[in-house]
């Protein structure tokens, strides 16, 4: 029996690819949620480093979304999925053993944490976008919200257990040291990887094909599609606010609020428990209220604590206030992630589906560096407080797109295109009786999706 086989059998984590890919990404997300404490520590206490030259550092993290992100796509639906995350893991965790072997030499500056930054970043944007275009090759289309489900899960896990032992690391041996265990983690997500045994193939490029036209297609895929318009533009709006609070949560949690490094981490990890806890619903909620209904629901409900954030203040009624909001507010943010990304997986023929990711990336992570400086301009002059009021407010604005869009008429999310999107009357209509078109839709839809009522924005970047 192959491996998808098995997946459609009895259910994702009975084939062994999917567990490898699995462990995979809970040894490199919880290597990277150590950095996500360690990394701004660096430059906070070892550096010095004013607010702004903080924000600087997360625009550079982000900024390979902008500078990179649409012939990514293109370029990965020409190339073997698992070989080139393999590369990138490898890139990935050299970039982060320079800071400990700088800052040891006595030569580390910010400079090089720009630099390493914008390598990760790199890195990054080609690991996420064949990890998303592999997972349907490893799964079958009626898995992928489980399967998604399940590597939501694992994230958050990390998001939950990562700034706490990053905290702790920092206090024990510094940031700089703590951050190898980022490098750790992405070798072991390597190793993961090199065991996964799914045969694939180099894709044949098509007859007359040029990187620039194979960009425009993906371009062409998504904008004709009225539903990933929208969830493109409020993505996009929902990861400008979140880097927002990526770029000024570290200055105000330790200069304001009043915290040590492993406070600062122990205020991360309980705002995670909201995302694991979003993990771990959202499947049941997609399948009771219909994943266009969560897609909207998600966001339109856990938004207003957002408000939370810009309330806390010094010692531990304020650690606790911003722990509360981000909770919740992640929360909403995973159940959103799942059903989005799983509703964009099945939708795409998989020969777009590098270019279809890319593009999204592009303009949804796109908005991550220019929210990073505006967060940082905005506390390096008017405080971090301020800041994060407009941040809040932003998170109040993320639904207004999907409140304007055909989704809030909805309840289930159409089913797969040909390679041509076809927007039907379905798109534009508010959900009524089903058309024959409808009904065929919703049985090729995953079955959780499908159910009838019987029965995945925030603290880290909306995917």
């Amino acid at each position: 029996m192959s491996e998808t086989s098995r997946a459609a059998a009895g259910g994702p984590l009975r084939a062994r690819d999917f567990r490898l890919l699995l462990a995979g990404a809970a040894t490199g997300q919880l290597g990277a949620q150590v950095t996500l404490v360690a990394l701004p520590l660096v430059a906070v206490l070892e550096l010095d480093a004013p607010a702004f030259q903080v924000g600087l550092l997360t625009a550079a993290e982000t900024a390979a979304f902008l500078l990179v992100g649409l012939p990514a796509g293109a370029l990965v639906d020409r190339m073997r999925k698992r070989s080139l995350m393999i590369r990138a893991d490898l890139i990935r965790a050299a970039a982060m053993a320079s800071i400990p072997a700088a800052a040891l030499a006595h030569t580390l500056t910010m400079a090089q944490l720009y630099v390493v930054a914008l390598v990760i970043g790199v890195a990054t944007v080609f690991f996420d976008v064949a990890h998303q275009s592999y997972l349907p090759q490893i799964l079958p289309r009626d898995q992928l919200v489980a399967g998604n489900g399940a590597l939501e899960t694992v994230r958050s896990t990390a998001q939950v257990t990562g700034p706490g032992v990053g905290g702790g690391l920092v206090q024990l041996v510094g940031a700089h040291l703590a951050v190898v265990a980022d490098a750790i983690g992405y070798l072991l997500s390597a190793l993961f990887l090199l065991r996964v045994r799914q045969p694939e193939e180099v894709p044949e490029p098509a007859a007359g094909a040029s990187l620039r036209k194979e960009i425009a297609e993906g371009v062409r895929f998504v904008f004709g599609h009225p539903l990933l318009r929208v969830i493109a533009l409020t993505t996009g709006l929902a990861n400008l606010c979140t880097a927002v609070l990526m770029a000024t949560q570290t200055v105000h949690l330790v200069r304001v609020v009043g915290l040590e490094p492993g406070g600062l981490g122990l205020v991360l990890s309980a705002s995670a428990v909201g995302g694991l806890l979003g993990a771990l619903c959202a499947g049941r909620l997609a399948a009771r209220l219909g994943q266009a209904r969560v897609i909207l629901l998600s966001v339109l409900v856990t938004g207003p604590f957002a408000l939370l954030w810009p309330l806390s203040g010094h010692g531990v009624p304020g650690a606790a206030l911003f722990a509360a909001g981000s909770a919740v507010v992640s929360f909403g943010a995973v159940v959103y992630n799942i059903a989005q990304v799983s509703f964009r997986q099945g939708l795409c023929p998989p020969r777009l589906l590098g270019r279809m990711n890319a593009t999204l990336r592009f303009l949804m992570w796109g908005t991550l560096p220019l929210g990073a400086l505006i967060g940082g301009a905005l506390a390096q002059s008017y405080g971090s407080r301020t800041a994060l009021a407009w941040c809040a407010v932003g998170i109040l604005a993320v639904p207004l797109p999907l409140l304007l869009s055909p989704l809030r008429r909805m309840r289930d999310l159409p089913g797969p295109q040909d390679d041509a999107p076809h927007p039907g009357p379905q798109d534009d209509a508010p959900h009524g009786p089903r058309t024959q078109d409808d009904a065929r839709a919703t049985h090729d839809a995953p079955r959780e999706n499908a159910a009838d009522g019987d029965e995945r924005p925030a603290p880290a970047p909306t995917r």
